[in-house]
């Protein structure tokens, strides 16, 4: 089984998440209609339903409970990609016009606002009240994540701990928590609810380290943006975080200065070759693949399944994907 296969195994419970979504974004104002479908179009994983599915089967599977938070979740997540787009002043994503770009920051903002109105309407027609909590929670620490993100542009004394927790709240936590509502929506026993959830954490958390990795050498024609996006407009991953801790005084200076330009000197290539060849995309990788043996430690504890191996599959190409 690969990947392919998986979502070929899911493709008919795929469909009427994809069918509910776009039920959902409907709106009788006809630019937060538009704005919402231009994002949805724009494709997409859709990784986060597919966490709730596969995880629904620890329980008793019933899809269209289980469509309701795999729509919740993944609405959240494209609302925090219009948001984003909007901070980092993005054109383009996945290859296409943003939000932003296609109409306007102020269009952009309540795009996003209206996915997580929705979200919260999906999640409410479930009727359990657990849901709206875990997520309420989930939500205040990714808006935590992304002022701490803010905060920390540029920054030439970030801590590993505060790097970590950072991607946790914006990126891991989401992850692990479409594991936790879908094992809890279908009723799974608290110990399989918990291992997944926290086979999700684990995941997310390989999955952003990887996704930094992959700023600094992947093919622009493949990501869609230039390599270095994220240092460029200040975001301090850990690649660099390695470098400076552990680099010559030489390159340390050079990251130094770039980032005491906010990002405005014409150097920009230079840091990044000094970044690729100072052993910190080899730490980082190899820091994403302690992450995916916790993940893979979790499933191992839940039952034999297809979707167990499903799961695993997709942790293990999270890690070693190239885009």
């Amino acid at each position: 089984m690969n990947l392919q296969d998986i979502y070929l195994n899911l493709k008919k419970d795929l469909e009427i998440v994809e069918q509910a979504l776009a039920r959902s974004v409907e709106a009788d104002v006809a630019v937060l209609r538009d704005a919402s479908l231009h994002l949805l179009k724009s494709g997409g994983k859709r990784m986060r339903p597919v966490f709730v599915l596969l995880s629904g089967h620890f329980g008793r599977y019933e899809v269209e409970r289980l469509c309701r938070a795999a729509v919740a979740l993944e609405m959240i997540h494209m609302a925090t990609l219009v948001h984003d787009d909007v901070i980092d002043d993005a054109d383009t994503r996945r290859g296409r016009k943003t939000v932003k770009a296609e109409w306007d920051n102020r269009v952009a903002m309540y795009a996003g606002d209206w996915l997580f109105a929705r979200a919260l309407r999906e999640l409410a027609d479930l009727g359990d009240h657990r849901v709206q909590v875990i997520l309420a929670e989930a939500m205040r620490l990714m808006c935590l994540g992304e002022i701490e993100q803010i905060e920390d542009l540029y920054a030439e004394r970030l801590s590993l701990r505060r790097y970590l927790r950072r991607i946790k709240r914006k990126t891991a936590l989401l992850m692990s928590i479409s594991c936790h509502l879908g094992a809890l929506v279908a009723g799974a026993s608290e110990e399989h609810i918990r291992l997944l959830r926290a086979y999700g954490y684990y995941v997310g958390m390989a999955f952003q380290l990887t996704d930094d990795v992959l700023d600094l050498t992947g093919d622009e024609r493949i990501l869609g943006k230039p390599a270095g996006s994220d240092l460029k407009q200040g975001n301090v991953t850990l690649p660099v975080l390695h470098v400076l801790h552990t680099g010559t005084a030489d390159h340390r200076q050079k990251i130094l200065d770039f980032l005491r330009s906010q990002g405005m000197a014409d150097n920009l290539g230079e840091v990044l070759d000094i970044v690729r060849g100072g052993g910190g995309v080899e730490a980082t990788l190899e820091l994403s693949r302690r992450y995916l043996n916790k993940a893979i430690d979790c499933l191992n504890r839940l039952p034999d399944s297809h979707q167990r191996e499903s799961l695993r599959l997709i942790a293990e190409f999270i890690v070693r994907r190239n885009y």
